[in-house]
């Protein structure tokens, strides 16, 4: 027979009732009764029943994580970070519920079965969505990209972050960079873009157009597009890449050219992917800090889940960092 709030209650005198209070997190409760009950159900191996507590306090105990997209176009980078920042900072009472925006289907989603929901949004059409929630007033928060509505939003300027990146590239001697670019209707990759071509017009330098290439945020997008760029026989001395996966692929793309990187072709990445570490050379990258904003909108979204406090602060912007590598050489 499984361990019930009654059993806890007769080993320590007590009545169910405080047992239960105690285990939910009421603050009828003083600390040191707390941590004996608490103590007692670890020793009698007690296993809360969620489906009766859902439904005795109205809550679902559900956290929902909606990304635009699962399939097309979320780097298993950004997808596994955010996952894993969700996990390690949740209420352990809690079970995360992963979804694509873009295989939603409108209405499934009503407060008896989401207590809050973290919106990973890449593009102006999952504002719909948005929407739909704070409509339904379930506890919300949105990360990835700036939004024009009032919800608590968690951000970085990735332009600001891609015009630091491209100015590295250029004080070291790179005027001819060819890009591979990213989704296109991703606000990353229009703020991206927005970044270099503000680099390139503050140092005076020309586009070329033929160097611009469109990939998909994946190793094998970033290989093919390499190739493509390589094929074009257009002289460049690096390339800027919008996420480390593209760099990744247009490395290989180089090597099998006989290129050497960065010897004769530097590399820079965006997002700070750890594995840019363990390449040979190790990636120059644009480190956005997603686990970083991932935590603060776990933090934040529980706040709102159980009132604790006010938040005044509803857009909360978090600064990208420029991390040296070795993919980028001094061109003269």
């Amino acid at each position: 027979m499984a361990t019930t709030i009654k059993d806890i209650a007769k080993a320590l005198g007590i009545s169910h009732s405080t047992v239960s209070r105690a285990l939910t997190g009421s603050r009828n409760v003083s600390e040191k009764t707390k941590e004996e009950i608490l103590k007692s159900a670890k020793e009698l191996n007690y296993i809360p029943n969620m489906s009766a507590r859902s439904l005795k306090l109205d809550k679902a105990y559900n956290i929902g994580v909606f990304f635009s997209t699962i399939s097309n176009g979320t780097s298993p980078f950004v997808f596994q970070t955010v996952i894993n920042n969700v996990y390690r900072n949740i209420d352990k009472k809690y079970n995360v519920i992963v979804k694509g925006i873009d295989t939603y289907e409108k209405n499934t989603v009503n407060p008896k079965n989401y207590d809050g929901i973290v919106v990973v949004s890449q593009k102006v059409a999952d504002d719909n969505f948005i929407e739909e929630i704070l409509e339904k007033k379930i506890p919300l928060v949105v990360i990835n990209r700036k939004v024009d509505l009032d919800v608590i939003n968690v951000f970085t300027d990735e332009s600001v972050g891609t015009f630091n990146g491209v100015e590295e590239l250029i004080k070291n001697g790179h005027k001819d960079i060819a890009i591979i670019e990213g989704i296109e209707n991703f606000d990353s990759t229009k703020m991206r873009r927005k970044g270099y071509l503000e680099a390139f017009k503050e140092y005076n330098i020309k586009l070329n157009k033929n160097l611009v290439v469109h990939g998909d945020f994946t190793v094998k997008g970033g290989y093919q597009q390499a190739k493509r760029i390589i094929e074009k026989q257009e002289h460049f001395s690096a390339i800027f890449a919008f996420n480390d996966e593209m760099a990744t692929g247009a490395i290989k793309a180089l090597v099998e050219k006989g290129l050497k990187v960065p010897s004769d072709i530097s590399i820079l990445g965006f997002d700070g992917n750890e594995f840019g570490e363990f390449l040979s050379p190790t990636i120059t990258t644009i480190k956005r800090p997603i686990g970083e904003i991932a935590k603060i909108a776990i933090d934040l979204l529980f706040k709102l889940i159980n009132n604790s406090e006010n938040i005044d602060e509803k857009t909360i912007y978090v600064q990208s960092k420029l991390e040296i590598g070795n993919s980028i050489k001094q061109f003269s």
